[in-house]
């Protein structure tokens, strides 16, 4: 795993950067790459590429980059890891077209491959996560790609009439002239979200490449985009393909086809492991990578003291039936409250999903004894494990046909059950009482806005998953373009219920939230975290199941709780779905109280964030008098605020 820079001049007289600020660029993102760093340039061919190498495969000096194809025609600069690149090595050698081999690296495998078929088939060749920069001589194009998922991140734009494409913004920064201020379509975008999108980011003229996508870009020409192959070609594969045979023949292939995954994934030179929550989907990756193994495998969660949103004791009881060689770290309310500072850094980009916390520290701590860790990222969105994927479809069914004049008091009252003060005390209580997760309550709140707004299943879907609901409310001036989710493309327009849900979460959620919380936190404490059930054989896997198999009744990941089921008793694993949770709403009333009230009355970085102070200010008043838990919402706020405040000291302040 590793991080890059690449610089092209996009005009005739326009020069390159000097070497020395190629090499502040690539050393901003050195927490990607802390082993080895590279730099190479061709200031005739006006083009440069900059490297730091987290050294997985391959250790050697034949493994370095940027590095060039033996027929000298390409230079590439690559993030990521081809877990199939042995099989291709194979291929290429039956063929007649394997070079003589430098070293073992998958980067050199790449090359290989991409003089033997050319870029784009290469990359459909791939099983891997990544993010690349081609500098091809014959074509004097610069070429850049992203993984199929996203699970690794590209930005890239123009700045001074140079080209310019890097695995943070942090290196950005690090160019004069780059853009500092924030871009108001994409404030709006990250309050509606949480995340800015991509295909764009906080600053205007600097984007986020989307998945599955090649950019080529070459001098005095404009842009050309094509894609390689991305999700949505994947599910339509699946679609087109159903699969065959009765349901214990479809888990039984299917389970085959995530141990290959799996297997392929546990390829390294370093120490590996994988995180366990106890939940389904980390349980099964746990299980698949010790199954058949004499030699333990290591795995790691973190909890908190506050049992309330402590996951600890499940994943040490699977941890103990399969046997594996298990860490577990215990989390204070002091320990999160001091990364705190560290987010906005971390995250190079305004980024408001507070399991941030926990998953950073879970990083860190996984990094003093592995390089590599699996993960379960990417089983919800693909096989239906939220609750919007299975309780979704059957509310807007029952909604649709009454009228809006019955719905608004009805979502009003169920919204209000999260109010004032005492009610709002008493019926958490209840809730804990019955067993409801800690959770309970803002979902119940959130259920209310969707009854009483919701005119449609996308509209269902964005009060389900908007952190701000309305997000001009809280900015100086509203856009006449509202903060919607595009329609999803045409190869899954005709989908409905369950699986368009689970297609738009896979499309934007995915990328956007989940795999960029992992993929900063991971690289922060330079360790690498994987997902198989990301690989494209299992995403198309997914989509060519019957609907059953995902979601069954009122229950997500069918399949995969039957094929956990072999592995791990379900009276282990069930449980209902909690995630990282944080109490961000007593946080935020106490411990953060001081470090809040210091950004949400700095009247200049309101400014700057193109926000309203008065509508900051009422939000924020509104909680602290507990006429609401607005925690989620000012958590957005403020890792804006913090994110413009970076370069400030802010440990002091909590």
């Amino acid at each position: 795993m590793c991080g890059f820079v690449a610089m092209m001049t996009g005009t005739s007289g326009t020069a390159l950067p000097t070497p020395e600020v190629l090499r502040t660029m690539t050393d901003a993102i050195r927490h990607r790459g802390p082993d080895a760093g590279g730099h190479w340039r061709d200031d005739d061919a006006g083009v440069a590429l900059g490297h730091r190498r987290l050294s997985i495969l391959d250790l050697s000096e034949a493994g370095k980059q940027p590095m060039h194809s033996s027929c000298g025609r390409y230079v590439i600069a690559f993030n990521g890891e081809i877990y199939n690149h042995p099989a291709l090595r194979r291929e290429l050698a039956e063929a007649g077209q394997a070079p003589d081999w430098r070293g073992h690296s998958d980067t050199e495998t790449l090359l290989a491959l991409i003089t033997a078929r050319g870029l784009i088939a290469a990359l459909r060749a791939c099983y891997g996560m990544f993010a690349l920069a081609l500098w091809d001589r014959k074509e004097q194009a610069l070429h850049l790609a992203r993984d199929r998922m996203g699970e690794k991140p590209l930005y890239f734009g123009q700045v001074g009439g140079v080209w310019v494409a890097a695995s943070e913004l942090h290196a950005f920064r690090a160019l004069p002239g780059c853009p500092q201020g924030v871009d108001p379509v994409a404030v709006a975008a990250y309050l509606a979200r949480g995340y800015v999108p991509d295909g764009m980011s906080i600053h205007a003229g600097i984007a986020k490449l989307r998945p599955g996508r090649v950019l080529s870009l070459r001098p005095g020409a404009p842009p050309a985009e094509a894609t390689s192959e991305d999700f949505v070609a994947l599910a339509t594969q699946g679609l087109a393909t159903p699969a065959s045979g009765d349901a214990a023949t479809r888990t039984r292939n299917l389970e085959e086809t995530l141990h290959h995954a799996v297997n392929d994934q546990m390829i390294a030179d370093v120490p590996l492991g994988c995180f366990l929550s106890g939940g389904i989907d980390s349980s099964l990756v746990a299980a698949l990578m010790q199954s058949g193994r004499e030699r333990q495998v290591e795995t790691f969660s973190v909890g908190f003291t506050d049992t309330r949103f402590d996951e600890t004791p499940h994943a040490s009881a699977v941890a103990r039936h399969l046997g594996t060689a298990h860490n577990e770290f215990r989390m204070s309310e002091a320990d999160a409250l001091r990364i705190i500072p560290e987010l906005a850094h971390i995250y190079d980009e305004p980024f408001a999903d507070s399991s941030q916390i926990p998953t950073a520290l879970l990083c860190r701590a996984a990094r003093r004894r592995v390089t590599v860790a699996l993960t379960g990222d990417g089983a919800d969105e693909i096989f239906g494990g939220y609750n919007r994927h299975v309780l979704g479809p059957k509310l807007w069914q029952r909604l649709a046909p009454l009228p809006m004049a019955l719905r608004r008091p009805a979502g009003r009252a169920l919204a209000g059950l999260e109010g004032a003060g005492a009610r709002s005390a008493t019926m958490h209580r209840l809730a804990a009482r019955v067993g409801l997760p800690v959770t309970f309550m803002d979902k119940l709140s959130r259920l209310g806005e969707v009854v009483a707004r919701a005119d449609g299943l996308p509209a269902l879907y964005a009060h389900l998953t908007r952190g701000i609901a309305d997000p001009g409310a809280l900015m100086a001036e509203r856009l006449t373009t509202p903060v919607i989710d595009p329609p999803l493309p045409t190869p899954l327009a005709g989908l409905s219920g369950g699986d368009w849900l689970m297609a738009q979460d896979s499309l934007g959620y995915l990328p956007g939230d989940i795999l960029t919380k992992v993929d900063r936190a991971a690289m922060a404490a330079s360790l690498e975290t994987r997902a198989p059930f990301l690989d494209p054989r299992v995403v198309a896997a997914a989509w060519a199941l019957p609907p059953g198999d995902r979601i069954r009744g009122n229950q997500g990941k069918a399949v995969l709780r039957t094929i956990l089921a072999r592995h791990v008793p379900a009276a282990i694993t069930e449980r209902p779905k909690q995630g990282f949770a944080v109490p961000l709403d007593r946080w935020l009333r106490e411990g953060l109280r001081n470090w809040a009230e210091s950004l949400l009355t700095r009247e200049d970085l309101i400014v700057r964030a193109c926000l309203d102070a008065e509508a900051v200010s009422k939000l924020w008043k509104r909680h602290l008098a507990r006429h609401g838990n607005e925690g989620q919402k000012l958590w957005t706020v403020l890792m804006l605020l913090a994110w413009l405040d970076r370069d400030t000291n802010a440990e002091e302040q909590i």
